[in-house]
C-alpha cells in the first residue's frame, strides 16, 4: 500500500488501511480460576517490596502511536496507564509494537514505609524526540540526587509533562537494567524506544521488571539515558510466591498441550518407565553396568558432570530399540517451580523426558540430507516454562527449549486447543530433536535467507496432554522446601558422550553438492551440535537463572 513519505514515523494511517491487532485488547480464552486460599500474598493484587508497595496496571490511554517501523513494519503505540489506584503513582509509560493485541502492564507504586521518602518527583524533564507529525514527544525524568527514574514518558503536546506525572524511586529500591527488545527506532535521527528488564535474572536476584520503557536518539544527552528497575528489598522476597496447592491449581489451568510430530518415532516416557525397562548405569573405567533402580535410588548424586558415571540404553539390542520409542502412555511432566523477577513472577519449568533424541536432517535449497546418527544421543530433556504473574496468577508468556537456547512468546500470541476450553497453551515438539516451537511449521537452524539449516519440522501428530495431576509431578520448588526425587539428584549425563566426525558424514551424505557446500554445512552442524552427552536438569542455566534466548 502506498504511503506519504511524510507519515516516516507518524501516526498517518492510509485510507482502507485494516485495524491493527493492537486496537483489540488480549482476552484470555477462559476466565482466570479461583485459586486456592492461603495465607501468603500470592494473586492478592498487590506486592510489598519492603515497605514499597506496587501494583500491576493493565488497562491503558493511548497517547501517541505510529503504522510505521517496529516489528514487521506496522509501527507501535504508546500508552499511559489508566486508572491508577488512588494513592499510587505511576512510574512510567508503556509501550507495545502493534502487529498484535493489546497485553501488557506496568507498576505504579505507593510508599508504605513511614518515611514518605521511597518516592520524589522528578526535578525536571529531558526531551528526547518528538514526532514528525508533532503529535508524540518523548521525556526521560530527571531524578533528584539520591533517587533513580524507572520510565519514560509520552505526551501529545510540547509542552513538559507536570512533575505530579511520574515518580523517581530511592536509589535502594532500584536495580539495574537493560533493553530487552526494541518496540520503535528510526535510523533518521537515532530515535529508539525499547522496553527494560532486569540486568540480572535468577532465582536470587532481587530486580522487578516494571513494564516501562527506555527512549532515546542521537540527541539524548549521555548522562540522561540512564534508567533503573525496581528492587524488592523485603525481608521475604518470596513472600508473593504460590504455595504448593496454588502450584498444582497453576497447573492445572496453564499445562501445556505438547504435539509430537506424525512421523515421530522417538516418544517421551516417564523417568520411571525408563529405569524399569532396562536402563544403565555406567561407570568410568569400569567394565560392569548397573541396572538402574525403578525410584532411582542407586544413581551417584552430586559431583556435577564429571564424566565419571552416565546413563544409557539397555544392553540387549531388541530391548533397546523397544526402549528408543518410549512409551507415550507413561509420560509425566516434571516441574520446577521458583521465584523470578524479584518473586514477582512464578517460573514453572515444564521438564519432558525422552529415551532418545534422534538424527538430525538437514535442509539444503530443496533438498533434505539425513545426517546419519549425528545429533542421535540416549536421554533427552526438553522444557518449556511457564510464567506466572504472582499479582493475579495471570499467565505472561512462555518459553520454548530449542537445543542451546529458546525463545519466550507473549501469552496473547499463544496457540490454545479449540474444544478443550481453558488457558492451556500448544506446544510444539520438532520431529526426532524435540526442541519447542510455538507454531506447527518448519523452522530452520542456520541460514534461513539462504535455504541452509537443521531441519526443525513441527506438526500435529500424537498429543502429550499433560493436564491432570496424574500427568505432572513438582519435583523442586525451593522456597516451599519440596523434596526431589531420589533420581532428581543424578547431576551426570543421562546418555553417553557421543563424537561425531561431521565432516566424513557430510562428505557421505551430501556428495551431489559443491564442496564449498558441504564446507558451509558442516561448519553449520559442527555449530549446532557438540560431544557432551545430555545432562538433567539441575545441570542446565536455567535451572537458577532466567532462560536463555536465542540470538
Amino acid at each position: 500500500m502506498r504511503r506519504s513519505k511524510s507519515c516516516l514515523l507518524s501516526s498517518c494511517v492510509p485510507m482502507g488501511t485494516a485495524a491493527l491487532p493492537i486496537e483489540k485488547h488480549f482476552v484470555p480464552p477462559a476466565a482466570l480460576p479461583s485459586w486456592p486460599a492461603s495465607d501468603g500474598g500470592f494473586a492478592k493484587g498487590s506486592i510489598d517490596l519492603g515497605g514499597l508497595e506496587v501494583r500491576q496496571i493493565t488497562t491503558f490511554s493511548k497517547v501517541w502511536s505510529t503504522t510505521q517501523g517496529g516489528e514487521h513494519g506496522v509501527g507501535a503505540t504508546f500508552f499511559k496507564p489508566s486508572p491508577v489506584p488512588a494513592g499510587f503513582s505511576v512510574l512510567g509509560h508503556y509501550a507495545q509494537p502493534n502487529n498484535r493485541p493489546l497485553f501488557g502492564h506496568v507498576l505504579v507504586a505507593r510508599d508504605t514505609s513511614g518515611t514518605g521518602a521511597l518516592l520524589a518527583a522528578p526535578v525536571d524533564y529531558t526531551l528526547v524526540w518528538s514526532s514528525p507529525d508533532g503529535a508524540g514527544h518523548f521525556w526521560l525524568p530527571k531524578a533528584p540526587e539520591g533517587y533513580k527514574a524507572v520510565g519514560a514518558v509520552v505526551t501529545a503536546t510540547s509542552d513538559e509533562p507536570s512533575p505530579d506525572e511520574v515518580r523517581c524511586v530511592r536509589a535502594d529500591f532500584t536495580d539495574a537494567c537493560e533493553t530487552e527488545k526494541p518496540e520503535l527506532s528510526s535510523d533518521k535521527d537515532g530515535f529508539r524506544a525499547a522496553t527494560l528488564r532486569p540486568a540480572v535474572r535468577g532465582i536470587d536476584a532481587r530486580g522487578v521488571h516494571a513494564g516501562t520503557f527506555l527512549s532515546q536518539s542521537s540527541a539524548t544527552p549521555a548522562n540522561a539515558s540512564a534508567l533503573a528497575c525496581l528492587k524488592n528489598n523485603s525481608a521475604s522476597y518470596t513472600s508473593s510466591m504460590p504455595d504448593l496447592a496454588q502450584v498444582n491449581s497453576l497447573l492445572g489451568a496453564y499445562a501445556p498441550h505438547v504435539f509430537l510430530h506424525p512421523k515421530e518415532a522417538y516418544f517421551p516416557s516417564s523417568v520411571t518407565w525408563f529405569f524399569e525397562n532396562g536402563a544403565l548405569l555406567h561407570q568410568k573405567g569400569s567394565q560392569t553396568t548397573t541396572p538402574v533402580a525403578a525410584d532411582g535410588s542407586n544413581l551417584p548424586r552430586g559431583g556435577g558432570n564429571d564424566g565419571g558415571y552416565w546413563l544409557d540404553l539397555p544392553a540387549d539390542k531388541k530391548q533397546r530399540e523397544e526402549v528408543k520409542k518410549g512409551d507415550l502412555a507413561s509420560a509425566k511432566v516434571y516441574v520446577q517451580a521458583k521465584p523470578m523477577l524479584g518473586g514477582t513472577v512464578t517460573d514453572l519449568a515444564v521438564w519432558i523426558f525422552y529415551p532418545l533424541n534422534g538424527a538430525a536432517r538437514a535442509k539444503v535449497g530443496f533438498l533434505t540430507i539425513p545426517l546419519g546418527k549425528i545429533g542421535e544421543h540416549a536421554g533427552d530433556w526438553e522444557h518449556v516454562t511457564l510464567r506466572v504473574s504472582n499479582f493475579s496468577g495471570g499467565l505472561l508468556r512462555m518459553y520454548f527449549s530449542q537445543h542451546s537456547a529458546g525463545t519466550w512468546v507473549e501469552a496473547s500470541q499463544l496457540e490454545y486447543l479449540d474444544g478443550f476450553g481453558g488457558n492451556r497453551p500448544v506446544a510444539y515438539a520438532s520431529l526426532h530433536g524435540h526442541a519447542m516451537y510455538a507454531k506447527a511449521g518448519l523452522v530452520l537452524q542456520g541460514n534461513s535467507r539462504l535455504g541452509v539449516g537443521i531441519r526443525n519440522d513441527c506438526a500435529r501428530g500424537s498429543r502429550l496432554d499433560t493436564g491432570g495431576a496424574e500427568r505432572w509431578e513438582v519435583v523442586s520448588a525451593e522456597y516451599l522446601g519440596v523434596k526431589e526425587p531420589a533420581w532428581f539428584g543424578f547431576e551426570r549425563g543421562w546418555g553417553p558422550r557421543e563424537v561425531y566426525n561431521i565432516g566424513r558424514v557430510i562428505n557421505s551424505v551430501a556428495r551431489i553438492l559443491p564442496r564449498s557446500m558441504r564446507e558451509r554445512l558442516a561448519k553449520l552442524v559442527e555449530k549446532v551440535f557438540v560431544g557432551d552427552g545430555p545432562t538433567g536438569p539441575k545441570m542446565h542455566g536455567n535451572w537458577r537463572n532466567d532462560e536463555r534466548e536465542a540470538r
